[in-house]
């Protein structure tokens, strides 16, 4: 499928099957942490890249074959609100299925009334939330031009009071640059206007194309995890894995995930083992299929190799 991808499990979500209605890579900003590489050209400008029509078809078809998923969610390689016309789509779906539908989003662009307004259907939001200060979200989220942190602010605040959902706030982590004491109290006095329902500690566990970016380190999450659940509950930081076992074609669903982020080997391995309980000695010739196919190539990240899509760069 085109837009449609897994479903990918996670403890967030559970099985939730992906909607990606974007060409990669469109978005509003440049985080340091981003594992689709640098922004090249921003883009600010909300548009309809894709017939609507074309990306609901998917979802249906999508919904006839994987009879047990616990959420739809929409996110896009880049900033998922671009779209225009997302509102439409998750209108459209609700009237499909009864499974409830969560949009993951960078935020940038809750300051427009209109944003807001298409998100006020959807069961759960995650917006992005990595600095306390305007100088730390230069520095990590590096936005377009005009895209400014107290507008940021202002716009998750002005959200959160229209909004009946549940506005689930995700913060990534990194290791020696938004986890000091310091950034996280002003993390947490930003977080206590918001009011957001929870708050999602995301690590930098996949390899980032542009740059070194590091963990932090176990004493640094337990303090980032005190000091803000001060103002909110946090949830700990965890690993998802992939459940492949309701994929019509191996090869397409693999190619769909890997195409928006790098998977680790041995997740990998895990699960198209699910797929085989009764033949393992078929997931080495499986993957070994795959990999021959030259769709994919190998980048080590904290010394796991990871698949990444082949686009001819070295890794």
């Amino acid at each position: 499928m085109k837009y449609v991808f897994g479903p990918v499990s996670s403890k967030r979500l559970g099985q939730s099957l992906g909607v990606d209605s974007l060409p990669p890579k469109s978005c509003t900003w440049n985080c340091v942490y981003c594992q689709l590489g640098k922004t090249k050209k921003f883009v600010i400008d909300r548009q309809e890249f894709f017939p609507r029509e074309e990306i609901l078809e998917e979802i249906r078809e999508a919904l006839s074959v994987n009879k047990v998923l616990d959420w739809i969610t929409f996110v896009g390689s880049g900033e998922t609100m671009l779209y225009k016309g997302i509102g439409w789509l998750i209108g459209e779906v609700k009237k499909l299925t009864s499974i409830p539908v969560a949009v993951i989003t960078n935020g940038s662009l809750l300051s427009l009334p209109e944003v807001r307004e298409e998100l006020l259907q959807a069961d759960a939001v995650l917006p992005s939330l990595n600095a306390g200060s305007e100088a730390l979200h230069e520095q990590i989220d590096r936005p377009a031009g005009g895209l400014t942190f107290c507008q940021h602010i202002a716009g998750l605040t002005a959200f959160r009071k229209e909004y009946k959902g549940r506005l689930w706030i995700e913060v990534m982590l990194l290791g020696g640059i938004n986890d000091s004491n310091k950034a996280l109290h002003e993390l947490a006095a930003v977080l206590k206007e918001i009011r957001p329902d929870m708050v999602h500690l995301v690590l930098p566990t996949r390899p980032v194309p542009e740059q070194e970016i590091c963990l932090p380190s176990n004493e640094r999450i337990e303090r980032a995890i005190a000091i803000l659940s001060e103002v909110s509950i946090v949830v700990h930081p965890f690993k998802g894995s992939m459940d492949l076992r309701s994929a019509p074609d191996l090869f397409e669903a693999v190619s769909a995930i890997v195409s928006r982020h790098p998977v680790q080997q041995r997740e990998l391995q895990k699960a198209i083992a699910d797929c085989y309980p009764h033949d393992g000695n078929k997931v080495d010739d499986i993957m070994r299929e795959m990999f021959a196919t030259g769709r994919f190539r190998l980048v080590e990240h904290g010394g796991e190799p990871y698949w990444v899509i082949n686009d001819g760069k070295n890794s």
